[in-house]
């Protein structure tokens, strides 16, 4: 296993934490795919849902599904 986000609030919501990707990937309204950086986002490694802990893949669906909730999406037009 790989090395894991430290299971603090601000690591899963931090730019690149599990949490901010989920509310990305609704945002931009792809596919729900829990992930996170270790770093910064693209810019470090990504750590995938076979690597994820329980709770960093509930934050990366919990960013996810409030970002669902508040219909805040990308407009493409």
């Amino acid at each position: 296993m790989l090395v894991q986000e430290a299971q603090t609030e601000s690591q899963f919501t931090r730019h690149g934490g599990a949490y901010d990707r989920g509310s990305a990937d609704s945002y931009y309204r792809r596919g729900r795919r829990p992930h996170f950086f270790l770093g910064g986002t693209y810019m470090s490694t990504e750590i995938t849902e076979p690597d994820m802990t329980d709770a960093e893949i509930e934050a990366y669906n919990r960013g996810y599904d409030d970002n669902e909730a508040s219909g805040n999406h990308k407009d493409w037009f």
